[in-house]
């Protein structure tokens, strides 16, 4: 499945620099050290982390998308930046569990 797919399945894009990336599995965590550690290429990352960082960690991780859920909101000059650095950023309104298994039902 490709980013730009989910978007038919209520997620929004917030950055949608590369929507043909595939998505290859998912990791779930806030803690940062500990996601640019284990994370895999091509994951979706699902966060509630809304800062600068987050787009550092996507990008040396190489996540295919981060995911903001329970309505987490991105601030207009981090949007700019994801976009710049290539990084997707979609939004869910759902609790982080409910988007985990929407997201796995999908990728299934």
């Amino acid at each position: 499945m490709m980013v730009k797919d989910l978007l038919a399945h209520g997620f929004s894009a917030l950055s949608l620099p590369d929507g043909d990336r595939e998505i290859d599995g998912v990791y779930i965590g806030d803690l940062l050290s500990w996601v640019m550690g284990r994370a895999q290429m091509d994951n979706a990352w699902i966060t509630i982390m809304t800062n600068v960082n987050v787009i550092a960690v996507a990008s040396l991780a190489d996540t295919s998308c981060v995911i903001l859920a329970e309505g987490a909101v991105l601030p207009n000059e981090l949007i700019e930046t994801a976009e710049a650095k290539d990084v997707n950023i979609l939004g869910s309104d759902e609790p982080i569990y409910e988007t985990a298994v929407k997201l796995a039902g999908l990728l299934s």
